[in-house]
């Protein structure tokens, strides 16, 4: 994927960005344009989707559609991710599910433990 195809997203992001903001301030546009921007999410998500495939094992990306049942938005921030690191060239072979856990391990937040002792 080039830096052409990244300009391409990149654009039609911010186009899909436009539209919202034109729907919350009440502008609704037209059927056409609407279209238009399904089409452009539907291709962009295929084009993740590629990379996912090209870039992790199928260990690791069964992992991943598990964990977006509970924390959806977690698991597009790592695909983000992933694709960035992807596109730049510093991902060097496959991910795999050991990889992967480890790389879930450090984003996810520290859990707080609580004890409660009664006197």
């Amino acid at each position: 994927m080039g830096g052409d195809e990244l300009e391409e997203i990149r654009r039609r992001k911010m186009e899909m960005l436009r539209q919202q903001q034109q729907q919350q301030q009440g502008q609704m546009p037209d059927p056409q344009a609407a279209a238009q921007q399904e089409q452009a999410r539907a291709e962009m998500e295929a084009k993740k989707q590629a990379i996912m495939r090209s870039i992790l094992t199928p260990e690791a990306r069964e992992r991943l559609n598990t964990l977006r049942m509970t924390k959806p938005e977690m698991v597009e921030n790592v695909e983000a991710q992933l694709v960035g690191l992807a596109q730049s060239g510093r991902l060097q072979g496959k991910l795999d599910d050991a990889k992967l856990r480890n790389l879930l391990m450090q984003i996810q937040p520290k859990k707080r433990e609580m004890s409660i002792t009664r006197k």
